[in-house]
């Protein structure tokens, strides 16, 4: 799994005015929560925008570097401009070892081309990139495999379907059997006939 360090400073001042200026400056506006007193902070914009382009970025625990005291924390959100590829606000969780954390993790669709239905030029369509997991931090998987290798033309893959590894709970079957959803589908494309 890739380490991630997210380098900070301290914010005191607070406001659109105030961030408006740190943005001009090169930072981005955040703040830590969890298990201790809320932090305004502020991350060096290109260092931030480097990370964000590394797909697990969004699903690692990050090691945030305040002024020298490092924290371990997770990416809960981002306030992206509408129209402007900046970031606007990044909100960073602290971890505690002991405490489950959710956290989005992507999806790897794996072996369909080892599928019967792929060999008889089946497609398959995603539906889902992330799921929502449940894990304590030393459990969190950097992505989840969904295995193709046995799926059938016209079958829909579920979040059932995702291959767990152990300590991890997907937050949606937590609810019940109602919640699992479709994460993709196999098809014949048109004009393709069925068969072999």
């Amino acid at each position: 799994m890739a380490i991630f360090t997210v380098n900070a400073v301290d914010r005191n001042d607070q406001g659109k005015g105030a961030s408006r200026r740190l943005r001009r400056e090169g930072l981005v506006p955040g703040i830590i929560y969890g298990s201790s007193e809320p932090k305004a902070v502020s991350v060096i914009a290109r260092e931030l925008y480097r990370m964000l382009l590394e797909d697990g970025f969004y699903s690692s625990i990050l090691t945030l570097n305040l002024e020298g005291k490092e924290e371990k924390v997770i990416i809960k959100d981002l306030q992206r401009h509408p129209s402007k590829p900046v970031v606007l606000h990044a909100d960073f969780q602290r971890i505690d070892d002991n405490q489950k954390i959710k956290l989005q993790v992507p999806l790897a669709f794996v072996n369909f081309e080892k599928s019967a239905a792929a060999k008889a030029a089946a497609k398959f369509a995603q539906e889902a990139s992330t799921v929502e997991i449940l894990c304590l931090p030393k459990d969190l998987p950097e992505v989840l495999e969904v295995d193709l290798s046995k799926i059938e033309l016209g079958q829909i893959a579920h979040l059932s379907d995702i291959t767990l590894p152990e300590g991890v709970e997907i937050v949606a079957l937590r609810r019940g059997e109602d919640h699992d959803q479709s994460v993709g589908y196999c098809y014949a494309p048109r004009g393709a006939k069925a068969g072999k």
